[in-house]
């Protein structure tokens, strides 16, 4: 037996709306399914164990902020059963546009009943399947971003030492490449363990919209160029760049834009086509038009175009493609890549749209604000690059001798004096006879870990500094006695930046 879906939809009086159990949203509409299964609307969660109601509300609560809540499992006790029946929600906003911006104006849930028993097991069993599986992958991640350490900071030895011995410009050139292929690796895996960590911390930065693009064409470029040649297919990638000014936002989130636009426009060309990228300078409100070709008050903005010579949409189709779970791929499609994609356009304050025919393509227009008196991203760092810290003592714990070497050789390049050890005992027994200026440990070690390192060096050498290295997403120091956190894989800029942090909490390098 396959149940009819239940479908429910509460109204939201505001985006400021909160629904409480006591006074929740009202219920505009549900389907004789939901009526049958979870009773009078009045009472919408009232055959829920109490300890699922409180979960189903909480899920609304998230919903009414704008975020979307998938596969929540709750049981309801009906008239007709003497057991439970397992039901798996998702809990859906849908955003509406009003003249004071986007705002969430109603919430949809649906529910799919696991008829048997039995089916209820397997879901649980697969979810246990599902944990287990994120916490193997956030350790494999953490062991490739180990590798990776080696990896790019040997190459940094490298790139640096052919300013000296004036390589040949294609092994030059090969090395570059070498290192932009690890470092787009380790972002990957950062992304993988935020994702697995659902860690909603953003990042807010000036961004070269252009270079961004040119990132994600990077990453996509199995999907729209080595997989379409294995079958014989040519997709041809186009920029028609204007380099206009930069915006600001959180990359991670607008890279996941492109991303979804580029693999959109993919599926829309089985046959292989054209996909042109095209950036300019224009006002807000105005995304058609360039800065030059219109005097207006609106505030300077960022236009750019995705267009692809694909199969197209008609009209009933624009209408809802932004909409959540709503999908024109079957079995394929999820109906989340393009309601996501509006969302985050949404919350950077810009504006996207679409226009399509049948057979003629599709253009997805998107604008963006100008940065307020932006510099440029890269400004900041080759300043930091530039200053060099003073020779220091520095003790590095690390139980990876790749990364352990890897640390020695940069910190040496720099200037200082390392003494490397592979355990947290061994640098108490160190730290007993040797004086340092500051101290690296690796976070996650056997028998006693980097923060646990800290607290007891904290103890007998309250004025060293500790510098945590860890191949975790966390940077922010939640330790109280580690003064600054490096993610892996780091650069040599990395460790410079964390000894000069370091320093500056100090009066004074040890003089002993």
């Amino acid at each position: 037996m396959n149940p009819e879906l239940l479908v429910a939809t509460w109204s939201c009086r505001s985006s400021a709306s909160r629904p409480r159990p006591d006074t929740p949203c009202t219920i505009v509409h549900c389907n004789e399914a939901w009526r049958h299964v979870m009773g009078a609307t009045h009472s919408p969660w009232g055959r829920l164990p109490d300890d699922d109601q409180q979960r189903a509300m909480g899920a609304l609560e998230e919903a009414a902020s704008g975020a979307l809540v998938t596969g929540l499992l709750v049981s309801a006790q009906t008239p007709s059963r003497d057991e439970p029946l397992p039901i798996l929600l998702n809990v859906i906003p849908v955003r509406q546009v009003a003249s004071d911006g986007p705002r969430i104006g109603a919430i949809t849930v649906t529910g799919e009943v696991l008829a048997e028993p039995s089916s209820w097991v397997p879901s649980q069993t697969k979810r246990h399947r599902m944990e287990t599986l994120g916490r193997m992958t956030m350790g494999v991640a953490h062991d490739l971003n180990n590798l990776l350490s080696g990896l790019m900071g040997h190459l940094e030895l490298v790139r640096e030492a052919n300013v000296l011995h004036k390589l040949p410009e294609d092994v030059q050139s090969s090395l570059n490449t070498v290192h932009q292929a690890a470092s787009d690796g380790a972002s990957l895996i950062q992304k993988l363990q935020r994702y697995i960590r659902d860690d909603t911390e953003v990042h807010i930065e000036t961004l070269d919209i252009e270079a961004l693009i040119n990132d994600c064409l990077t990453l996509t470029q199995p999907y729209w160029r080595n997989e379409p040649r294995r079958q014989g297919i040519t997709i041809k990638v186009e920029r028609a760049y204007e380099h206009p000014p930069p915006i600001k936002g959180v990359a991670s989130e607008l890279r996941e834009v492109f991303v979804n636009l580029i693999l959109n426009a993919v599926h829309a060309m089985p046959e292989g086509g054209a996909l042109r990228f095209t950036t300019y300078a224009s006002h807000m409100g105005a995304p058609y038009q360039r800065e030059a070709e219109v005097v207006s008050e609106a505030a300077p903005a960022v236009t750019v175009q995705v267009r692809d010579t694909g199969m197209g949409m008609d009209d009933d189709v624009q209408a809802r493609i932004f909409e959540p779970l709503f999908t024109t791929k079957g079995e394929d499609g999820t109906g989340l890549g393009l309601s996501a994609t509006y969302s985050i356009v949404q919350e950077h304050n810009g504006i996207i749209r679409v226009d399509s025919a049948p057979t003629k393509g599709t253009t997805f227009t998107l604008q963006f604000p100008c940065a307020d008196h932006a510099e440029s991203p890269s400004a900041s760092t080759d300043q930091g690059d530039s200053e060099s810290a003073p020779q220091c003592r520095i003790l590095v714990v690390d139980d990876e001798a790749m990364v352990r070497r890897t640390i020695d050789k940069l910190l040496t390049h720099q200037g200082h004096a390392v003494t490397p050890v592979e355990s947290a005992q061994k640098a108490l027994d160190v730290l007993s006879d040797t004086p340092f200026d500051l101290m690296f440990t690796d976070f996650g070690m056997p028998e006693m870990n980097g923060a646990e390192l800290a607290e007891a060096v904290h103890a007998r050498h309250p004025e060293l500094g500790v510098v945590l290295l860890s191949g975790y997403t966390d940077t922010s120091p939640a330790h109280p006695h580690v003064t600054h956190v490096v993610s892996k894989p780091f650069t040599s800029s990395d460790l410079r930046a964390a000894i000069t942090a370091v320093l500056s909490e100090q009066h004074s390098p040890n003089d002993a």
